[in-house]
Order: C-alpha cells, then structure tokens, then sequence
C-alpha cells in the first residue's frame, strides 16, 4: 500500500487501486497515524486529534471504534496495538510525506556536497509528491493548522534549496526569474528569496534591477520587522555593487562526507521533530556511535542556516567561545583596534541577537560546563538561535531535548541475506568493506560471519567501519573470529565500564594490535597533533631520524585509524585518545611533544617572516591549516613552565593574528605567562613586549602593561627582532609623546628603532604619516605615505598596502578633495574584500563616509554608514556601529532634525566601548555634535560640558581636528561677546590640559587663537594665555568649569 497526504488524503492498495476513506474524523484518524508512519502513537494525542477539546464520553471506546472501521476500510493496513498506543506498521518511504523529507534531504546534502544537478533532480522529484495543499480534507481538524502550516515551511525550503541547485547548475533563464519574482511577492520577509532572485537578475544580466530588488527588501524588512537586512543579503549587495565576482551560494557550511550516511532514518525524523520544537536539542551516546554523522545529516535538512563547531580539539577545561567565533568567521579588524576589546561571549551575543542559525557544537563531553554556560547566555539572548549539540552526556539546561544514539540495528538471531540488508549495522558494514574489497559480498557464505560481527560490535558505527577495513587482508570469517577472542579476554577486564565504551575500546585495541610495528610507532606518535596537518609535520614530528613515513602512514589510512582529506591527515578524537594512551605507555612522549612544539615554533617564525611579502597568500593558507596545533604548542609551552619557547612563540604568532583578526587567539594563555614572570627574561625583551600586547589588545592586560612594552619598546640598544612591536603599541596607546615623535620623524631613527628591511621602512613611513595626519601636517602626511604605499606594493604585502591607500584616502578626504581620495580608496577596499575580513571593510567604509561627510557628501555619507551599521552588527562590532550612528546623527544635524541627531549621538555613546583610544575618538566626536546641538538649542552650560569632556579626557585626545571642534565650541561664545583676555586665559587652560597628549599644540593653532591674536595684539595674548597655561590641572578644570 502507499499513502497522501500533501493533497487531499489518499490510500491505494498493492495493485494501485484507489481506496476511499469517508468521514472527517476517520481521515484525521488515518493522516495522524500517517503523519507518525511505523512510530506508535499514544492514545491521548489521536483523541485529542481527532476529537479536539470536546471528547466524547468514553473516548478510549469511542476510538476504538474508529479504529475498527478503519481496519474495515483498509484489511491490508496492519494497525497494531500496544501498550504505548496504535502504529500503522507501514514503511515510512510508502507515504509521500516521508518521501517528500528523505528526498528533500537527499537534495539538500547533495547540494552541499557540491553536486547541484543530483541535488536539483532530488529536489524535483521530492516537490513533485504535492498535490496542493497539505492536510487538505482534514483542515477542520484540531491539529491539521498547525501541522500543515509546518509542512508548507517544508515544502517552502525545499523550493528555495532546488532554486539554490538551479543557481549552482548553470545561467539562470526567464522562468527562473519569473518563478523567483512570484516566491517574492508571495514571501516577502523570506530574505533567501530575495537574495535567489538578486543572484538570478545578475546572472540574466540585469544588475540594476538586481540592485534595486536589495532597496525593496530592505524597505520591506524595514517597515514590517523594524530591522536591517542580514549580513548575508548586505554581502552580497555588496559584490553585486563590486560586480566582480560570483555572488555567495548560501550553502550552510558543513563538511562533506568522504563515506555514505547509511541508516538513522528514524532518529533523524526525530531529531527534525526536536528542532522544531525545541532551541536545545544533545544528541546522546558514546565514542564511535555516528553523533556527529547524524548532525551534520539532520543540520543539512534544517530550513536555517548552519553553522558547525568542532570542539574536539579544545583541550579540556578550555573556554569554549574562542571556537564558535571562529567557525562563524567572526574577526576583530585586521587594520585597527577600533574598541575596547570585550569579553568573548559579549561578542557572540552581539552577534547572534538577532540572527536565525543553527548552531552545531560537536563533541561537547570534555569542554561540558563551559559549553552549557555560553550555551545558556547565547539561547536567552538570541530569540533566533537553536543549538544542536553532540555529547555522551547532557548539556543539563532547562528546556534540553535529549535524543540518544546507539548502535544500528542489527538482527537479533540468523536471518537470510536479502533481510539481513534490511538491517541499517548491516549495511553500513557491508558498504564500507565494498569499499576496501570490492569483491566483496554478503551471500549465503559470508552472512552468518557479518552478522556475528555487526552482533559483537553493537551495532557501533565506527566499530563496524574499523573491522571492515580488515577484509583488505583477513577473510570476514578470520575478523569475526579474531573479534570474538578480543571480546572473551576482555570481559576480564573492568565489568564497570559500559558495554558500548568496552565495544569501542575492544575494537580500537584489536586494530591496533595488527598493526606493524612502524604503523603501531607512527600511530602512537599522531595522537601529539591536534588538528589535521600535512604530509611535512607528520614527518619532522613523529620520525624525524627515521625512515620515510609514506608506508606506514598509508597503511594507517588504509585501515581507518587515520584519515586523510586534501592532503592532510587526522585521527578521530576517539583513536586519537587511545593512541596518546600508547605514546605515554611507550614512554616517548615528552620527546614526540617536544618535537611538536619545535616545528610549530620553526612554522610560526617562518610564517611571520613569509606574511611580510608575496608569499602572504601562501602563508595564510598554511597558518590558518596549522591553528589547530600552533594553539596546542603555545598552551604546552605555557603548562610546562617552558617560558622562553612561550614568549617566542606568542612573538612569532602576532602578526598572523592581527591579519586574521584573531587578536584573541593566544590573549588568554599571554596573560597567564607573563603573570608567572616578573619581567622580560634575558634576551627576550621585545618578545616579552608582545606578549603583554597580545594579551593588553585582547582585553588581558592593562594599562601599565602598555607603559612597559613601551618602555622596552623605546629604550633598547639594538636592532629590533620584531618591527610590528611599533604598531601594536601604537594600537595600544596611541601616537607616542612629543618627546618621541623626534626619533620617530627623522629617518635614521627610524630605521634605528625598526629596522632598515623594505618591510621595516614601509612600517616607520606608515606610523610616521599617521602622526603628521593626526596633527593636520597634510603635505608630510602623504609623501611618509608615498614611500610606505611604495614600499608594501613592492612587496606585495596587502595589509600595509590597504592601510597607505586608505590612509591617502582620508589625508585627500581632510583637504577637501573627494576625488584624490576615490582611486585608493576603492583600491583599498578591493585588497580588504580580497584578505575577507568583514569589519576591515566595515572599518574602510566608515573611513570613507567620514571623509565624504567631511566635504560635503551627506548623501554618500549616510550610505555608507548604513551600510556599516548593517556589517557590523552580525558581526559582533558595537564600536563600528557606535561610529556610524554617530557620523548618522552629525549628518541629521546638519539637516535640522535636532531630536534624531540627539538620539543617534546618546545612542553611540552607550553602545560605544570606553576605555580604549580607538573607541574613545568616538565618544568624543559624539560629544562636540552633542555640544553643538545643546549650544543650537540655547543650553551653553550643556554645551561647556560636552566640550569639556573632550578637553578633559585621559584617553583618546589624538584626533586633533576633533579637540579643535571642542576648543571652537568652548571658547567662541565668549569670543563673540567681546571677553577676549578671558577667553585667552582659558585658551590657556585647555592647553595646561592637554600637555603631554597628542593634541598639546592643539590651542595654539585653534582658529580661535588666530582670532584672539587679531583683537588683543601679539603680547597681550601670549600674557593671558601664560596665566591659563601656567595652572595645575585641577585648577584649569575649575577655571573652564566657570566660563
């Protein structure tokens, strides 16, 4: 028989004969049977059902009786009764709705997988079991509104994933379009659509309806939601306005599996009925039992986007948000420390607040606490988030739907070959030693060996899979009796471990004991690594005096103790625990750990050296490919005690980290080694100035660790090893002291203090230009950022280059001329698109719409803080937000809306990090448009204390032009009134305050000054100017406090 019910219902016997079901309640009985097709189905629920909140009296007999009509109606329909309930014993593949899921499914994953064709023929096929609406003839009852209106959700992702295919399969034709135009219309606030149908424009031909599809969307989302459209919408946007590369295909980011998915057909129906109903869903079982094939499985049919986070290889103990914002991308700006940095998690929430994902966490068991806490703080702060998680014991959170995960089934006594097929353990292991011995097959000769051993094993997915790769050399009979010697001697062992854990380690011992003896070395060794390294680790690492790896390291491959993608190699983490047991039984693994942590030292020093030049693409790839094990070195130096090999490699690592925006990567472990010394070791200064550094820029150090790097950074005596020592103290704590722009200025001192390298040169140039831009030195400004443009192009290296250019830029931009500034501006934010860092082009956008707000440009400026505010949210960056509200509100001033400039100004101050000289530029050009809007308003002692707070401000008084708004804004009014020898006095004052800052000249060169030297002449001035610059600084606050 087989059964509908996406349509009106439907039920055929054998020969295809059409079976009418009559009666309102009796269909609802049958689709809700149908609905739950070979699961049992609690009376409660089919009362409730069929005859909603008004049951008759005797509702059990009276479903009963429904019951046996329907038996009547249907003799070939076996519904069985139980204890637990009814089960319409029928293959769930036998009812289109459950054909729909499996093909949908299907579709979805071979999309991801990266075959579109099949995934639009499977997408096809699923959406072609509709016959209208769902539920159709049953829609009065109870549950059929809820339930149909899930199954059009359904069908709604299906039709975007086969869209999805369609896009990824070739151009896009007119129907295409035309159908994409009507899903629009139709769902409006579905923002994939509206990126289908950009992606579909453009690849017709058609960029500016294209672009102005964006515009609707974000109209619409705008007055319906009240929100932005999504970073992914805002990218694309983005390229389609660059209209220089294949627009993002939107497909959720999750591996492609290298083997089958066999079985689990049931638990990943039950995990989607889960996830629909509950935010937190565990997946539940032991080492080896699929956990994380049956996420990623059920993630590639959920209808949101996808996001997978591997913690297998966080050590133990471990925080666990530095890993999910890696995998969701999310980077701290490689070109500036724009805010204070803030705690992890508060990036996460700023982040995920208000974006649908799925996020997956894997292997949760050892790093438990720490993920059930973030876990907790990302689900009460992001209504759009559901988490899936893996682990061999609950997350322990209210509101947690734990799903467990056991073996395959596997028949319980002899079976035939053709049944024993039906079997999901079976198959698994029949496939997988087709794939290691094609001739290979389960007859009447070799079944009862397969069955023993699916038996054995537990059906355990990866017990199975490791036996299997033994018919490479052992006939199926041998493995199932080699296997059953393994199990009888270890039933001696520990009685209280469970079975599942013995199953697995059994099996695990007993491949590794027919191992030779240089694979059995090789494997033991491997467990040093943490993540999945190349052919050149493997072998400095785990043989370095010995012969070639090659061999063994195949054989290791061969028999799945090792697995190998790419080019590179890795141990799951259950093989990977059983081989470090072997390393530490051995009795070498301080030598293996010791050989581990040299070559990642020798990868990051070459790498940091590699990053400065052409090679800077290459070294990316290869540090990114290497994080895994670069982190594991640094923490073992850290817990061994081994200082020195820490401090290096911290140095090594800074500029990879800075490019990557990863400035929290090592932060934690920085900070714990320079808590266990008192100073800079002998002959490691400047690498003990990094280290502050990383840890200080990181939000793990403070102010006076900024004063010592400085210190070591300003007063040695000896060429620098390390050149981006300069910039991250300047990221620290701003341009340096009067007292060292001196050596700073003048070339030879500063190829003294940085180095006379290409590389070194075009640093100083660079730092060198940023003071003379600071202090409004235009014409020095740009010929220091001639040189360094010309030294990183030469070079090839890309952050300096984006860093000059757009430098240039916003010198132009501060002369007036948006022209000059267009060309390297625009060249500027191609390298950053190129490097793939989100906030730098949130960082180079915000420069630009500065710059055009500065000549004039309101209309240009405003998009593109729009568009900064729409990056920088999802990616976690409030600074950047608070920047562009703030640049918003100036421009709404200029315009005459007062009460909207206020409320985006006072909006920037609360969202903007203080603390931070980056961040506080901000919050002080948020206080002179504040000022001047209180000033407007008539309110001048509101005004004097926006004012104020610029001239008194402890961090961040670098931006010269913004404390000559403030001075302006302070002393003007009593200009204007004819109080000229007071207003000089305090002119005075405000330069007692600014002594020692970037800004200390500042008073001197404001215009006011200018205008109190025409009116009181030359001497009389410079006398009351003396008195006001004279003061303490307490008494200059008291004095500009009075006015």
């Amino acid at each position: 028989m087989h059964f509908g019910v996406l349509g009106p219902t439907q039920a055929y016997a054998a020969d295809g004969t059409a079976l009418p079901v009559g009666g309102g309640r009796l269909r609802a009985l049958l689709v809700l049977l149908l609905l739950d097709a070979g699961r049992t189905v609690s009376p409660q629920r089919l009362v409730d059902g069929v005859y909603g909140a008004r049951p008759p009296q005797g509702a059990a007999n009276a479903l009963q009786s429904q019951v046996s009509r329907l038996r009547r109606l249907l003799p070939a329909a076996h519904i069985e009764f139980g204890p637990a309930g009814y089960r319409l014993d029928v293959d769930p593949q036998r009812v289109d709705v459950h054909r729909f899921t499996a093909l949908a499914g299907a579709g979805r994953a071979a999309l991801a997988a990266g075959d579109p064709a099949d995934g639009a023929r499977l997408l096809r096929e699923a959406l072609g079991l509709w016959r209208g609406e769902p539920l159709a003839d049953v829609a009065a009852a109870p549950f059929a509104a809820v339930e149909a209106a899930r199954l059009r959700q359904l069908r709604l992702a299906a039709v975007e994933d086969r869209v999805e295919a369609e896009l990824a399969s070739g151009p896009p034709g007119a129907p295409l379009v035309a159908e994409l135009r009507a899903l629009v219309a139709a769902h409006p606030l579905r923002e994939r659509l509206h990126g289908q149908l950009m992606r579909a424009l453009h690849g017709a031909g058609d960029r500016a309806e294209a672009l102005a599809v964006f515009a609707r969307a974000r109209e619409v989302l705008a007055e319906e939601l009240g929100a932005d459209p999504s970073a992914q919408l805002v990218a694309l946007h983005t390229t389609l306005l660059r209209d220089d590369a294949a627009p993002p295909s939107g497909v959720a980011r999750l591996p492609t599996p290298l083997t089958s998915f066999v079985g689990r057909d049931r638990e990943l129906a039950r995990v989607g009925a889960l996830l629909a109903s509950a935010r937190l869903v565990t997946l539940l079982g032991p080492g080896g039992a699929g956990k994380t094939r049956l996420a990623v499985a059920a993630a590639s049919r959920h209808d949101t986007p996808v996001c997978l986070v591997e913690l297998a290889s966080v050590p133990p103990g471990s925080a666990v948000a530095p890993a999910v914002l890696a995998a969701l991308d999310l980077r701290d700006s490689g070109l500036r420390a724009a805010g204070r940095p803030r705690d992890l998690t508060d990036r996460l929430v700023a982040a995920l607040t208000d974006r649908r994902l799925l996020l997956v966490l894997d292997n949760c068991e050892h790093v438990v606490d720490d993920a059930a806490r973030l876990t907790a703080r990302l689900l009460s702060a992001a209504p759009g988030l559901r988490v899936l998680a893996t682990s061999r014991e609950p997350l322990g959170l209210t509101g947690e739907a734990c799903c467990p995960v056991g073996g395959l089934p596997v028949p319980a006594g002899p079976v035939p070959p053709a049944a024993a097929t039906g079997y999901a353990g079976v198959r698994l292991f029949t496939e997988r030693a087709v794939d290691v011995a094609p001739g290979f097959t389960l007859d009447a000769d070799t079944v009862a060996a397969v069955l023993r051993i699916c038996r054995t094993l537990d059906g355990l997915p990866l017990a199975l899979e490791l036996a299997a790769a033994r018919l490479r050399a052992l006939p199926v009979a041998e493995v199932a009796a080699r296997l059953h010697d393994r199990f009888r001697l270890l039933s001696r062992g520990d009685r209280a471990a469970p079975a599942r854990h013995r199953t697995l380690e059994a099996v695990v011992g007993w491949s590794w004991e027919l191992l030779d003896a240089p694979q059995r070395r090789l494997a033991a060794r491997m467990g040093v690594f943490a993540g999945a390294v190349d052919l050149a680790a493997v072998q400095a690492v785990c043989a370095p005096a010995d012969d070639d790896v090659t061999d063994a390291l195949t054989g290791l491959v061969d028999k799945s103790l090792v697995e190998a993608a790419g080019g590179r190699f890795r141990m799951l983490e259950t093989i990977r625990a059983y081989a470090v047991a072997r390393l530490h039984d051995a009795g070498d693994a301080a030598r293996v750990r010791a050989a581990h942590t040299a070559y990642f030292l020798d990868l990051a020093r070459a790498g940091d050296a590699g990053l400065r030049g052409v090679g800077q693409d290459r070294w990316l790839r290869r540090l990114d490919a290497a994080r895994d094990d670069l982190h594991a070195a640094l923490r073992r130096a850290v817990d061994d005690g081994d200082t020195a090999t820490a401090l290096r490699l911290v140095a090594a690592s800074a500029f990879y980290w800075w490019l990557r925006g990863l400035r929290g990567e090592g932060a934690a472990l920085a900070a714990r080694l320079v808590d266990r010394l008192d100073g800079a070791p002998a002959d490691l200064d400047e690498e003990y100035a990094m280290c502050l550094l990383v840890a200080t820029l990181a939000g793990a150090g403070d102010a006076s660790a900024v004063a010592t790097a400085g210190r070591i950074l300003w007063d040695r005596d000896r060429p620098p090893r390390h050149p981006f020592l300069l910039y991250l103290s300047g990221m620290a704590s701003g341009p340096p002291p009067p007292h060292r722009l001196a050596l700073l200025t003048d070339r030879a001192g500063r190829e003294w203090l940085l180095g006379a390298d290409p590389w070194s040169r075009a640093l100083g140039a660079l730092g060198t230009a940023t003071v003379h831009l600071l202090h409004g030195r235009h014409e020095r400004a740009r010929a220091d950022l001639t040189d360094a443009l010309a030294g990183f192009r030469a070079l090839g290296e890309r952050w300096g280059m984006i860093l000059a250019l757009s430098t240039l830029a916003e010198t132009a931009y501060r002369e007036g001329d948006a022209d000059t500034a267009a060309a390297p501006m625009a060249e500027a934010l191609r390298l950053a698109e190129q490097l793939g860092s989100t906030l730098d082009l949130a960082e180079l956008l915000r420069t630009r719409a500065d710059g055009r707000l500065l000549v004039g440009d309101l209309a240009g400026a405003g998009d593109d803080y729009r568009r900064v505010r729409r990056i920088a949210g999802p990616a976690g960056a409030p600074e950047l937000v608070a920047a562009a509200d703030l640049g918003l509100g100036e421009i709404a001033r200029r315009d005459g809306d007062t009460d909207r400039a206020r409320a985006l100004c006072e909006r920037a101050l609360t969202r903007c990090p203080s603390g931070w000289f980056g961040a506080e530029m901000v919050r002080l050009a948020a206080q002179v448009t504040l000022g001047r809007l209180a000033a407007a308003a008539g309110d001048a002692a509101a005004a004097r204390a926006h004012y104020l707070r610029v001239l008194t401000a402890t961090v961040g008084v670098w931006d010269v032009p913004t404390v000559l708004a403030a001075v302006d804004g302070l002393l003007r009014p009593l200009l204007d009134a004819g109080g000229h020898e007071r207003a000089a006095r305090l002119l005075g004052a405000t330069s007692a305050l600014l002594a020692g800052t970037g800004a200390a000249d500042a008073p001197g060169r404001a215009p006011v000054a200018d205008a109190l030297r025409a009116h009181l002449g030359a001497a009389a001035f410079a006398a009351a100017f003396s008195r006001g610059a004279g003061l303490t600084r307490p008494r200059a606050v008291a004095l500009l406090n009075a006015g």
